[in-house]
């Protein structure tokens, strides 16, 4: 099957580009971003997914102000041009890799937006995200690349509105696509576990530079996926934003974690790494302001609007949470984004701890699935 994009010299195979590689239902394509006000008075959330197995596409936006997190959600059969509007939510690719636009209409749902991402460090690409289970089956396979930027623009909610600048508000955004679990799970007479995910992932900015880091372990601690990077801000808006690597990239990563009694989000954390090349060490010290679930976007398992579920022709809808309302030991509460206050020796920034916690992980002294970090007084 033919479609608009055949015509660009795209194609990584014999293959038209709307045949997926993979007949895996898991198979997904998906844009996300964030917004934080440097003075932590807001957070921004968008998120779009393509689905062309299951014939989806979904889109969500979300505002974190006042101590409420506000979103709308849209989703809908996934048209064969790979189409990014959906509803009233739209994602416009002005300038590839530079420049974006996300929009939501607010006559839907009463929450909108009109803002534009521009990139100030090139998009990096993070390590391939393999998971086979132990029957040898693939659990998940996928890439991403993350970028900084800022967010300026217009965001609605009832009558709300809020002005949104960009000397003032940081942004980071990411793709990733691949196959991912996605939907309502697919029954099996396979033998199940039970799902163990330990996952940080941190983009920061600071004034000069900005940092990142992400890291996948097992539940003893075996450490499967790392990154640890110093990642420049661009010198222009000419300067090159992929195709080249400017990073740094850092080595011995590793953590200190303050959690949150009875809950499994940090209240502060401490990253240290070092420069193998120069031998300089780093000490990247967070402190959580406020959290952010990503439910608010379709992530985890939204009872009405997880990524990849079916709404038939089109849908929307909409739900406003009060922070302090949401259930912590509630699966769909559990992926997270700590919204942070960073320390990196006299630099001061602002940008996200994302946590996904499920199942025990020795290290931080998690246990079970959901259970809440308990304070273990020793003697």
């Amino acid at each position: 099957m033919l479609t608009a994009f055949d015509d660009y010299p795209i194609h990584p195979s014999a293959d038209p580009i709307a045949h997926p590689a993979t007949g895996d239902r898991n198979h997904y394509d998906r844009y996300w971003f964030n917004g934080i006000a440097k003075d932590g008075s807001f957070y921004l959330g968008g998120a779009m997914g393509h689905y062309p197995v299951l014939g989806v596409i979904d889109a969500a936006f979300a505002v974190v102000h006042e101590g409420v997190e506000h979103s709308v959600f849209a989703s809908g059969r996934m048209p064969l041009d790979r189409s990014t509007e959906v509803g009233p939510l739209r994602i416009e690719v002005l300038e590839p890799m530079r420049t974006l636009r996300f929009v939501a209409d607010p006559k839907a749902e009463g929450i909108g937006c009109d803002l534009t991402f521009r990139a100030t460090t090139i998009a990096i690409e993070e390590p391939r995200q393999r998971v086979v289970a132990p029957d040898g089956i693939s659990a998940t396979d996928h890439t991403r690349m993350t970028q900084w930027g800022t967010w300026e623009g217009t965001v609605w909610y009832d009558d709300v509105e809020i002005s949104v600048d960009p000397e003032q508000t940081v942004a980071t955004r990411d793709r990733s696509w691949g196959t991912r679990p996605v939907g309502t799970p697919l029954p099996t007479n396979r033998l199940q576990d039970m799902p163990q995910v330990f996952w940080l992932w941190a983009p920061i900015h600071f004034d000069d530079l900005c940092t990142h880091l992400a890291l996948h372990e097992h539940t003893d601690g075996e450490r499967w996926l790392e990154t640890a990077m110093i990642v420049p801000r661009l010198a222009t808006t000419d300067d090159p934003t992929c195709g080249v690597d400017t990073t740094t990239h850092l080595r011995d990563l590793s953590y200190q974690l303050e959690w949150v009694p009875g809950r499994r989000e940090t209240r502060r954390s401490a990253f240290s790494m070092r420069d193998p090349v120069s031998g300089e060490s780093y000490l990247l010290e967070l402190e959580t302001l406020f959290t952010y679930r990503m439910r608010g976007t379709g992530y985890s398992i939204h009872p009405d609007w997880m990524h990849g579920s079916i709404h038939g022709e089109l849908e929307t809808g909409r739900e406003s949470i009060r922070l302090e309302e949401f259930d912590p030991a509630e699966l769909s509460s559990t992926h997270i984004q700590s919204i942070v206050k960073a320390t990196m020796g006299k630099r001061t920034g602002i940008g996200v701890l994302e946590q996904f916690p499920l199942g025990p992980h020795e290290p931080s002294g998690l246990t079970g699935f959901l259970d809440g970090f308990e304070v273990r007084r020793k003697g």
